[in-house]
């Protein structure tokens, strides 16, 4: 995956679900099809939501250093 410049927000979120639909997150017959978002109030990404429908399939929590650079990304 190719890096996403900080800032450009909308290409970092279709670079994030490309990759996200080539991973086997899912169980056998279910595939990602919504992506939902929160945030720090800081502005940055808190936790990615992948959903087939209604039904949750995973939760991303990401950490961030004091610099805004990322921390860590854990898959909950």
């Amino acid at each position: 995956m190719t890096e996403v410049a900080y800032g450009r927000y909308e290409e970092a979120y279709k670079a994030i679900h490309s990759a996200l639909m080539d991973l086997t997150y899912a169980p056998p017959g279910r595939k990602l099809t919504k992506l939902g978002f929160t945030w720090n109030l800081d502005g940055t990404l808190a936790s990615l939501r992948a959903y087939d429908g209604a039904d949750l399939l995973f939760t991303l929590t990401f950490t961030w250093n004091p610099d805004a650079s990322l921390a860590e990304v854990a898959r909950v």
